[in-house]
C-alpha cells in the first residue's frame, strides 16, 4: 500500500473517531436542552456559546488556525441547538 493509501486508511479511523464523538456531543447537548426546558431556559445562550468558542481557540495547537476552528464549531455548535429546538417540539 502507498503511503498516500496508508494516510487516507487513518483518516478514515480518524473520521470515525470524529462521527463518534460528535454524536456522543449531540447526546449531552439534547440532555441539555431537556434541562434547559425543565428551567424554562432558553436553547440559545451566547454567554455560553463564547465560551465554548474561547475555550476551542485556546487549547488549540494547529496545523487549524483559530479561525477554522472557531468556523468548525460555530457549526458544531448551530447543530446542537437544533438538535435542543427539536426535542422541545417533542
Amino acid at each position: 500500500m502507498s503511503s498516500i493509501d496508508d494516510l487516507r486508511v487513518r483518516i478514515d479511523e480518524i473520521d470515525a473517531q470524529l462521527v463518534r464523538l460528535l454524536n456522543t456531543r449531540a447526546e449531552c447537548a439534547l440532555a441539555i436542552g431537556q434541562e434547559k426546558r425543565i428551567a424554562g431556559l432558553n436553547v440559545y445562550q451566547p454567554g455560553r456559546e463564547a465560551e465554548v468558542l474561547a475555550h476551542v481557540q485556546a487549547i488549540n495547537t494547529g496545523p487549524l488556525d483559530n479561525a477554522a476552528i472557531r468556523r468548525l464549531f460555530e457549526r458544531v455548535i448551530d447543530e446542537a441547538r437544533r438538535l435542543e429546538r427539536l426535542a422541545d417540539l417533542q
